[in-house]
């Protein structure tokens, strides 16, 4: 892209996230879920991966996603619409949770309905944390989002807890392993809900794909 075209994405994306962004509903059952009206975008990743936090510090409202240190806090499918034009689903976290087996088999099933057959989910955004890099995991999410040809993005959370030298390394290594992959779309976001990294350019992506959607 020429600079001026990502000057243009990165205000769209600015602009959007400075309009109202509000929780709509959670959703505990696939059958639950709201019309696909609206183009979506998703935030996947591991327990604990910081999915809530960084939904908070893309739309500067500490409070609008719930944050914990507990794995496994969000049990539901929670929805944001971002000024009636796209909507931001927060997902459950995947792997350790301090859950019945039962709770996280619920809850993983309806995760990976969701991501598998959702009608108008543009992109899923796979949260990986930036100082363990991709685990078991996330290559089976991966894999079956390659199978249904469901298109994910990599982002990197919490990279201001890297040492020097960490963030290059653990980008490098994470763009060979999706480098042959189908689904997966070229590049990732390294971001820090703390410092604010990357916001901008995950904004400007998420606006891309509403401005994308004849219906926005």
């Amino acid at each position: 892209m020429q600079d001026t075209h990502d000057k243009e994405l990165l205000e769209a994306g600015r602009i959007l996230f400075a309009r109202d962004v509000q929780f709509m509903l959670s959703v505990v059952s696939f059958d639950k879920l709201p019309s696909p009206d609206r183009p979506e975008v998703c935030f996947a990743g591991r327990s604990n991966v910081g999915k809530s936090s960084l939904i908070n510090a893309l739309t500067g409202q500490k409070g609008l996603a719930r944050a914990s240190n507990t794995p496994g806090r969000t049990r539901e499918l929670n929805y944001f619409n971002v000024d009636d034009r796209i909507r931001l689903v927060d997902l459950p976290g995947y792997g350790y949770a301090r859950a019945s087996k039962t709770d996280i088999a619920k809850w993983t099933k309806l995760t990976r309905q969701f991501l598998a057959g959702r009608a108008g989910l543009r992109r899923v955004f796979l949260l990986i944390d930036s100082r363990h890099g991709l685990k078991p995991g996330d290559i089976d999410i991966m894999n079956m989002l390659d199978e249904t040809a469901v298109i994910y993005q990599i982002i990197l959370t919490k990279v201001d807890k890297l040492k020097k030298g960490e963030l290059d390394k653990v980008t490098e290594k994470t763009l060979k392993s999706i480098a042959n992959r189908p689904a997966a779309f070229p590049g990732l976001i390294s971001t820090s809900s703390v410092k604010k990294n990357g916001l901008d350019l995950l904004r400007a992506e998420i606006a891309t794909l509403a401005l994308r959607d004849h219906r926005v």
